[in-house]
């Protein structure tokens, strides 16, 4: 393995080179194609809703993080790897207000696919104005089966998000728990990319190779 930069890693993959990205995201040059995973937007919306006291302007954020990728890499294409939106009352007219203006400002070039996952059923597509393509997983692009749920593909590499996957790194009495892609023999799962997620924690695996995003850096996790 080898970094691309002072801060992503570039990775083998199915015989292709990835990108895995601090901003949570991966990067397939040879497919200019951005992919992220669990973006959830309007969460803090829906848990607002209820009542629930949390912070405003993930939705901000989670956009601006997504538009600054657009205009740092040459991409034809950006993937959603499900849960695009987190439910129906994430569809509040501030949400939908600021994703029209994220969509407008990104590249006319610029393709947008989502492919669903178990929160799009209940949230629904999103708007046809924002035009995004949505498929169902899983997607084949060339050696890639893009999937939202882990275990979805049927032949292909799986490339997948759902578990929002945080490794624990620990040295004597102190641990911290970051972010992490994994990749498997046969599948490999993104980060979360909202700004407001949890995390599912996952350990060292034969075969598994694990990289996790910590002072705006990707960091291989060593072997045991």
């Amino acid at each position: 393995m080898s970094s691309t930069s002072s801060s992503a890693r570039q990775v083998e993959v199915a015989g292709e080179t990835l990108w895995l990205l601090p901003e949570r995201a991966l990067w397939w040059p040879a497919a200019a194609m951005l992919l992220v995973a669990d973006v959830h937007f309007g969460k803090a919306a829906a848990y607002r809703a209820l009542g629930q006291p949390v912070p405003a302007g993930t939705t901000r954020d989670n956009l601006a993080r997504l538009a600054d990728l657009a205009a740092r890499y040459p991409a034809r294409e950006l993937v959603f790897l499900g849960d695009f939106l987190h439910a129906r009352a994430s569809r509040t007219p501030a949400v939908l207000a600021a994703l029209a203006d994220w969509r407008r400002g990104l590249p006319s070039t610029l393709r947008c696919t989502l492919v669903r996952g178990n929160h799009d059923a209940r949230a629904g597509d999103p708007p046809p104005s924002l035009d995004i393509t949505v498929v169902s997983e899983s997607w084949r692009r060339g050696p890639f089966a893009l999937c939202h749920l882990p275990g979805a593909a049927n032949g292909g590499y799986e490339l997948a998000g759902h578990l929002h996957p945080a490794y624990t790194l620990r040295a004597g009495s102190d641990s911290v728990r970051l972010p992490c892609f994994v990749f498997d023999a046969h599948a490999g799962i993104l980060p979360a990319f909202g700004a407001f997620t949890g995390h599912a924690p996952v350990r060292r695996a034969p075969d598994r190779r694990l990289y996790v995003i910590g002072d705006d850096r990707v960091w291989a996790v060593p072997a045991r």
